[in-house]
């Protein structure tokens, strides 16, 4: 279970990024964070495996307080949580499967490091994680030679080569064609469902997060103003959370959202 109490993120500068942040977020969930840009939406999922420190309140994941992490001991937490990337993170001049074998690098002996040199049951459970995302025909590809979607996949798996218990995705599809989104969408919601791996993701494609995601939290100017099951969001909770600036975050237009909410579809926009 993740848990914030009270939790607040202020930067150097005085800039509040999030404040009065209460939330409980248990395993196996599948949440989408929304929000205009800016609002604090990847502040807050970032805090969670401790990319960023919170400067007031208390963040718990399974009873732990990430804030009292030192060292080693949050290098061996970030173990559990795996973090996507808009912008892959991908190693493009070498295959894919070395840069999934990549998220072993941590638990390896020092000559393993130095030599690059992975043991057998390594490359096997690299090519059962790219297999899960659909991949495995492409594992001695190079991944320059690889589509945006096809490299966000390569991104995934080396992800659940750690054999996470959650998953933090950073506007994963945010640089992907519609046809490509749906596709890792479709991965994300599978591995959720299959493995109870607790995905939390920040997306700015509402149409999307509602279509996905069990559920939904609103943040607007680093405070949390909505926070339900995707069925029971309506156009009002929307245009809450985004301050009446809706079509700033769909990729349909905002009269397509305004008329599926009136058909009575919340769920599938």
């Amino acid at each position: 279970m993740i848990e914030f109490k009270q939790v607040e993120k202020k930067y150097a500068n005085g800039t509040v990024a999030l404040q009065n942040i209460n939330l409980s977020i248990e395993q196996g969930e599948f949440v989408a964070v929304i929000g205009l840009s800016g609002a604090g939406k990847s502040t807050l999922i970032r805090c969670i495996n401790r990319m960023h420190d919170i400067t007031g309140g208390q963040l718990n994941v399974d009873g732990v307080d990430v804030s009292k992490l030192k060292g080693k001991q949050i290098r061996r937490f970030r173990r559990r949580i795996g973090m996507i990337f808009q912008s892959f993170n991908l190693v493009t001049r070498t295959t894919v499967i070395k840069n999934v074998l990549v998220s072993f690098v941590p638990d390896l002996p020092f000559w393993r490091k130095v030599t690059g040199i992975y043991s057998k049951e390594h490359r096997i459970k690299a090519l059962e994680s790219l297999d899960k995302v659909g991949i495995l025909d492409k594992a001695y590809i190079r991944v320059d030679q690889l589509s945006g979607g096809q490299q966000q996949r390569v991104a995934l798996a080396r992800t659940l080569a750690q054999n996470p218990d959650i998953i933090l995705a950073d506007e994963p599809i945010a640089s992907l064609d519609p046809v490509t989104s749906k596709v890792v969408m479709d991965d994300f919601k599978r591995i959720n469902a299959d493995m109870n791996i607790s995905v939390i993701m920040n997306i700015h494609h509402v149409e999307i997060a509602l279509e996905y995601a069990d559920r939904i939290i609103g943040i607007r100017k680093g405070e949390v103003v909505f926070d339900g099951e995707a069925a029971n969001v309506t156009k009002a909770m929307l245009d809450e959370i985004y301050g009446g600036r809706l079509e700033e975050a769909s990729s349909a237009p905002s009269a397509k959202l305004a008329t599926s909410f009136q058909e009575g579809s919340t769920a599938h926009v």
